[in-house]
């Protein structure tokens, strides 16, 4: 079963990935573990060890608790990537709510 904490942990290793433009494949490779891994990882179907972490926070020239947490940004396209990001990942049902939310926000 995954978590909330899970798929937000493994969209940001993707945002952090897609940032270095590497593929599943090479940053698996750089990891040493398979590709399917690495998307298990990104959906937030499995998590990783602390080693692991170690390597990805190097191969991703981020510290580990950028692995964790995105520094807020006002750049207004870095901000739109990222909402599509989280979008792309939502189920129906959530962005149903998004939507009306954002209406809200933006009347």
């Amino acid at each position: 079963m995954t978590t909330k904490g899970d798929k937000t942990f493994g969209l940001r290793i993707k945002e952090l990935r897609e940032k270095k433009k590497f593929t599943q494949e090479q940053l698996a490779e750089i990891l040493d573990i398979d590709s399917r891994s690495l998307s298990r990882i990104e959906t937030g179907m499995s998590f990783t060890t602390i080693e692991k972490l170690k390597k990805l926070a190097n191969a991703l020239d981020v510290d580990i608790q950028d692995l964790f947490y995105a520094k807020q940004s006002s750049n207004k396209e870095e901000l739109i990537l990222k909402i599509n990001t989280l979008l792309n990942s939502a189920q129906i049902d959530d962005l149903q709510k998004i939507y009306k939310i954002i209406l809200t926000l933006l009347r």
